[in-house]
């Protein structure tokens, strides 16, 4: 191979340049939690590791990547530049049809009643959120939750409530769960349920409720990550006849 020269060309992207021509690119992006996350697509794979180096040597750590669980060759070259496994996340499909799953059209559980998306109180939502979240950081970790895209403000943990379903028991907010319509397939980007609450299908109630109103609005089927670890979502998807189509793998170098 002729010399490969590796340039940044600006402040979010690097090139690998060989006679005139790029061979391959590298990206970084911050996540609105503060986490930078680089890529690299190359067409000689010669390149990978020079293009890795340049970028590792101008950013800060820690630094993360993603790969789908099949790609072995290039999770392979992420390790041989210092990155290891962070976590592991599965992904599921999940029919809108009660037919086509484990669902049933039951009411929710006794002293349960779910508002739709767009119902709730935002004050008593926010202040469920909140709390969801720091049962969880407290624990295993907001890490291990699907990964939050949307830009928000600083502080801000709920970007659109209207976009959340509330499950109220005895008169308190116990879980919520956040549904992204996109066409014919949705996101399931969130389901929560306070840790008071577990174990009284809750959880499964949001589901139910979540894919119904999917299913009412034409859309046939949702999706949704899991974190590998978290046996109970799993459970929770599983046992509603979710299907696993696949899942990434976090890398991270420290």
């Amino acid at each position: 191979m002729n010399s490969v020269i590796i340039r940044r060309a600006a402040e979010t992207q690097w090139q690998a340049v060989v006679d005139d021509r790029i061979v391959g690119h590298g990206d970084v992006s911050q996540r609105p939690d503060g986490r930078l996350f680089v890529s690299i697509d190359v067409w000689q794979e010669a390149v990978f590791g020079r293009l890795a180096a340049a970028m590792l040597a101008d950013l800060p750590t820690p630094l993360h990547t993603l790969v789908g669980e099949a790609e072995v060759d290039l999770k392979s070259r992420w390790e041989q530049v210092g990155f290891t496994v962070g976590r592991r996340e599965q992904e599921y499909v999940l029919a809108t049809e009660p037919g086509d799953s484990r669902l049933d059209a039951s009411q929710p559980p006794a002293g349960v009643t779910i508002l739709p998306a767009g119902a709730a109180d935002e004050d008593l939502l926010r202040a469920l959120d909140r709390a969801i979240r720091e049962e969880v950081e407290a624990t295993v970790g907001w890490h291990t939750m699907p990964a939050e895209v949307l830009p928000r403000p600083a502080g801000t943990t709920l970007v659109d409530p209207s976009k959340y379903a509330v499950a109220v028991r005895n008169g308190q907010y116990a879980g919520l769960v956040r549904v992204v319509p996109v066409r014919r397939r949705a996101r399931i980007g969130l389901i929560a349920v306070r840790a008071d609450q577990h174990r009284l299908g809750i959880g499964r109630a949001l589901l139910t409720h979540a894919l119904g109103s999917l299913q009412r609005a034409g859309t046939d089927s949702a999706w949704a990550e899991v974190d590998a670890s978290n046996t109970a979502a799993i459970a929770l998807f599983e046992g509603i006849g979710a299907q696993r189509t696949g899942g990434t793998v976090e890398l991270v170098r420290s």
